[in-house]
């Protein structure tokens, strides 16, 4: 089981000598989503050690190059590479035009796996796999949704609780399918007489906006959640107007949500190395919890499940 962020760019608007356009590869369990590939994804993904193979999803937060100029790129791999299983692709709707633009965006051998899911209104809910992805809209001068992927939740087995009731073996397996099982002792034993619940896990990804609800929906209580802090609070009123949010922001909704773990992201062109420091003190300020400031090529581990 492989729960991680591979990242793949963390700049904003312009790349930097340091960091690539946008990219985030969260990988779960066999599903791959590829969050806001930017230009020069695909050389990304060699340096990380990722194909394209690995991709089940693309998703778009919305059509702003650095968002997802290297579409093209990475559907070209898809298809180069042959990859033979479905490539589902989530976007906003209102952006149509502009996938269709990057999706035939040159001449090459084209390839039939991807399936667009297209994405409106106040919530969508898209099976993935083992998941469930969720989109929300986000505040941005353009159609701009968010995303969270949640792991059903289930049951945590108490191993003193079976050996109790005399569930043993495969009679433990039969429990956890139908719910109850006989003991030898002719009773019936229930799932929730040997087990306590157990939550899912979740991860959140939210670029280019201002706080907003659909900010907290996607970050409510996830065990990952990746956000923009394009900029320091001295610039609040600047982020403001061109819809993007403040590191102290960030860890504010961070904070307000309960979780677990922090990645900033998606910093702007202005701010060199030295002021990196800055962007995890003003996280920090409201967000007590575990902080990482997203460098190309790192890779983040979801937070071990909570027992």
């Amino acid at each position: 089981m492989l729960r991680e962020l591979v990242v793949l760019g963390t700049a904003s608007a312009v790349p930097t000598r340091r960091r690539n356009h946008n990219g985030y590869l969260l990988r779960w369990d066999g599903e791959g989503f590829l969050f806001d590939p930017g230009e020069g994804t695909q050389r990304q993904m060699l340096h990380a050690g990722v194909s394209a193979h690995d991709i089940t999803w693309i998703c778009v937060t919305h059509f702003h190059g650095d968002h997802c100029l290297g579409v093209p790129g990475v559907v070209q791999r898809i298809a180069r590479d042959r990859v033979g299983h479905q490539v589902q692709a989530a976007y906003p709707a209102a952006g149509q035009m502009y996938w269709e633009r990057l999706r035939h965006a040159s001449a090459f051998a084209d390839t039939s796996v991807i399936k667009t899911r297209p994405v409106s209104g106040e919530v969508a809910h898209l099976p993935a796999g083992p998941v469930t992805l969720t989109a929300r809209p986000l505040s941005h001068p353009v159609a701009s949704y968010g995303y969270r992927v949640d792991e059903p939740a289930g049951r945590r087995m108490l191993p003193a609780e079976l050996a109790r009731h005399g569930v043993t073996g495969p009679m433990v397996g039969e429990l956890q399918r139908n719910g109850t099982v006989t003991a030898p002792d002719g009773s019936t034993v229930h799932l929730a007489d040997c087990s306590v619940p157990r939550p899912g896990q979740s991860a959140a990804f939210a670029m280019d906006t201002r706080l907003c609800d659909g900010v907290y929906a996607l970050a409510e209580g996830v065990d990952l959640l990746v956000i923009e802090s394009t900029f320091l609070s001295a610039e609040a009123a600047l982020a403001t107007e061109y819809g993007h949010l403040t590191a102290a922001q960030a860890g504010k909704a961070a904070a307000e949500c309960g979780v677990r773990r922090l990645v900033l992201a998606h910093f702007s062109e202005r701010y060199s190395a030295d002021d990196e420091p800055r962007f995890l003190d003003e996280a920090g300020e409201a967000f007590g919890g575990e902080i990482v400031l997203a460098r190309d090529l790192m890779r983040v581990p979801v937070p071990k499940r909570q027992s």
